[in-house]
């Protein structure tokens, strides 16, 4: 489902029947990363809801960007939860994923197909390790 917008609110507003739920998970992040500010970010066939963007660049980029460490994105069958870092030398979603709930985990997306699926008290505490670790000026990702 790829979103365009311009403003969070449009991103929220063209989710659809999705809006509330993201909404709710919106607010939970902002709670537990207060320093991770919000922003829209288009990247890989999505818009997203990134929090903390961050410079970015793999070898293969010929110029830098920016990536969000957390967003959120709505998908044509279930809700998108990225966490784009490394803690103890694995990603982070692979590492909350038996306190997350009913979710599928990739190295840095935690899929589910309604928030109540979705452990929120672990979101709580991955995204508030992320926001301290943010703070304190560790390096978040790469191996």
């Amino acid at each position: 489902m790829n979103i365009q917008a311009d403003t969070i609110e449009v991103f929220f507003a063209k989710s659809g029947e999705r809006e509330a739920e993201l909404r709710q998970l919106d607010a939970i992040i902002r709670e537990s990363a207060p320093h991770l500010k919000p922003e829209l970010k288009s990247g890989m066939s999505i818009t997203m809801l990134g929090y903390g963007l961050v410079p970015y660049q793999t070898k293969s980029m010929k110029e830098p960007t920016t990536w969000p460490l957390v967003a959120i994105a709505p998908q044509k069958n279930y809700l998108s939860l990225y966490a784009c870092v490394v803690s103890d030398g694995q990603y982070i979603a692979e590492k909350y994923e038996p306190k997350l709930g009913k979710v599928s985990c990739g190295k840095s997306c935690i899929r589910f197909k309604k928030l109540e699926d979705l452990n929120l008290d672990t979101v709580r505490e991955l995204v508030g390790e992320i926001d301290e670790r943010h703070v304190a000026g560790e390096k978040l990702f790469g191996m």
